[in-house]
């Protein structure tokens, strides 16, 4: 497997906020989101070529019970399945984060962090040419994939969002998958990497959050370490 990184940190987004966790980051994205924030997992992929017993020697080298399989995007990995199946017999707690785009195949999972994408993650046909951003576009969302996510393992949804139009698209992505969605298991999350968000942006989503019952997610391990790799 083409690994980026190997890291112990805290979790930063989501129900699992704060929990020390390690993160074991693949390489290789099926995807190119315009607010990338990993793009040498993604958009210029990058790693060392492991093996499963590498992999696991690193992260039990921690003695951390969460890890977290992350991207780019895990499920590309050929061996992604394996690898989870390895760490669930050692009793590890299992998150993966996932754009929802690929089948889970059964894959051993106790937390599916699923982030769909919206509209605004389409990038710039002069940053990554024409090509991609029809592939992106045509590939971001996949109704089917996500509930297959949805029906098969715990999971919360990971927006990233900055205008009021994002919501509203939220709202229809929800009612398209035909699913009753529990609002607190919808995180919204401010576009961009600073760890201050804009007032603008962060009232917006406060007032989405209060309205809906929506959860606020503000991403701990900016304000912690900023944007920097291995945190």
């Amino acid at each position: 497997m083409l690994i980026s990184e190997i890291f112990h940190s805290i979790q930063g987004e989501g129900e699992l906020t704060g929990v020390p966790s390690v993160f074991v980051r693949t390489s290789g994205c099926n995807l190119r989101c315009s607010w990338c924030d990993t793009p040498y997992a993604s958009w210029q992929p990058t790693g060392e070529a492991m093996t499963i017993d590498e992999i696991v020697r690193q992260v039990q080298a921690f003695h951390c019970k969460h890890v977290v399989l992350t991207g780019g995007e895990p499920l590309l990995a050929k061996s992604i399945h394996a690898l989870a199946s390895r760490l669930q017999t050692l009793a590890m707690h299992i998150t993966i984060e996932t754009a929802g785009t690929l089948s889970p195949g059964e894959i051993c999972c106790d937390l599916a962090s699923i982030s769909p994408k919206l509209a605004n993650s389409t990038p710039r046909a002069e940053d990554v040419g024409a090509a991609w951003v029809e592939r992106h576009e045509t590939s971001r969302l996949d109704l089917d994939r996500l509930r297959e996510w949805l029906d098969n393992y715990p999971y919360q949804l990971k927006f990233v969002v900055s205008t009021a139009a994002q919501i509203e698209e939220i709202h229809n992505l929800l009612e398209s998958l035909g699913r009753i969605v529990p609002p607190e298991k919808v995180l919204l999350m401010p576009e961009g990497v600073a760890a201050e968000v804009p007032p603008a942006q962060r009232d917006l989503l406060l007032a989405a959050c209060k309205q809906h019952g929506f959860r606020y997610c503000q991403r701990l391990h900016l304000a912690l370490f900023g944007n920097t790799r291995g945190t």
